[in-house]
């Protein structure tokens, strides 16, 4: 279902990533005294002021959207501001006092333990969100922005800007010890964004150098419904032209592949790479062209 270009399951994503997002902030960051980076880690250095995060979050981030909202374009400006608004909200809500009184994860004497949750956490609703095609606003604009004007790659903008607040916070509230926590959550954090952003799409992919490529690539294309592109290959040392091919399948496939190349040519040289994100028919589109639906 979509209004003005928007889909709703995206929206509901992007609601569901804010509320864990959030979650993390106030109950692994704030309450075990973990810093963060990005516009995060200036919430909480704003916090240890006693200013509002869930407001301080708008005042950041509205700015930011006016001026880079040219770099976003319609859907993904929508997508971010439902995104930004909703991390608001979910860190007002986390703080009413009923959640306050009643959940606590204060995990002081198990430091290790809280990083990794607020890592987990933080990385896992980041993740849904830039999954589901919006931002949180803040560093990623920046970083639009600054390589647009001055050349700067966005992650070494981001890298930039995540050490100087990351050190702003050891130098405001944090002792050294919490500071080294700190970078153990935002280490595990990225971690776990990349494997939400490319995990669901991690394919495998074979080249196949086989006398039998013929043999080989109707079998697979039989058995297994999957597409097999040939390119011309030549041997450095032997100067032997022989065809090279070419295959994508799912993970769970690798090893039916494996099996099919064995049964043909058991001498055959098969080397498989991991594919991080893929696109087109078998993985997002049907045998007729269309989308299919995640």
């Amino acid at each position: 279902m979509q209004f003005l270009g928007v889909r709703l399951v995206n929206t509901l994503f992007i609601l569901l990533g804010s509320a864990i997002f959030s979650f993390g902030v106030i109950y692994f960051n704030m309450q075990n005294n973990l810093a963060e980076g990005g516009f995060t880690g200036i919430l909480l250095i704003l916090d240890h002021f006693g200013l509002p995060i869930a407001i301080m979050n708008l005042i950041l981030n509205i700015p930011v959207f006016i001026i880079g909202w040219k770099l976003l374009g319609r859907n993904t400006l929508v997508y971010s501001l439902i995104g930004t608004f909703a991390v608001s909200f979910f860190l007002w809500f986390f703080e009413l006092p009923f959640f306050m009184d009643n959940v606590h994860f204060e995990l002081q004497n198990e430091m290790i333990i809280a990083a990794l949750f607020a890592g987990v956490f933080i990385g896992l609703g980041l993740g849904i969100i830039f999954r589901s095609g919006g931002t949180t606003g803040g560093v990623d604009i920046i970083a639009r922005l600054v390589h647009k004007y001055a050349g700067w790659s966005m992650g070494r903008t981001m890298f930039v800007f995540d050490a100087c607040v990351i050190s702003a916070s050891v130098l405001i509230y944090l002792d050294y010890i919490q500071g080294m926590y700190t970078l153990i959550a935002v280490f595990v954090g990225a971690r776990v964004i990349d494997f939400i952003q490319e995990g669901a799409y991690a394919a495998r992919g074979a080249t196949i150098i086989s006398g039998e490529s013929q043999a080989i690539s109707a079998k697979i294309m039989k058995e297994m419904d999957r597409g097999v592109t040939v390119l011309a290959g030549k041997g450095s040392f032997t100067g032997e032209r022989r065809d090279v091919l070419y295959c994508v399948v799912a993970r769970n496939e690798i090893v039916r592949l494996k099996n099919i190349i064995h049964s043909v040519d058991p001498h055959a040289f098969v080397a498989v790479t991991s594919v991080h994100d893929v696109l087109g028919e078998g993985f997002t589109l049907d045998e007729n062209k269309n989308p299919i639906e995640n």
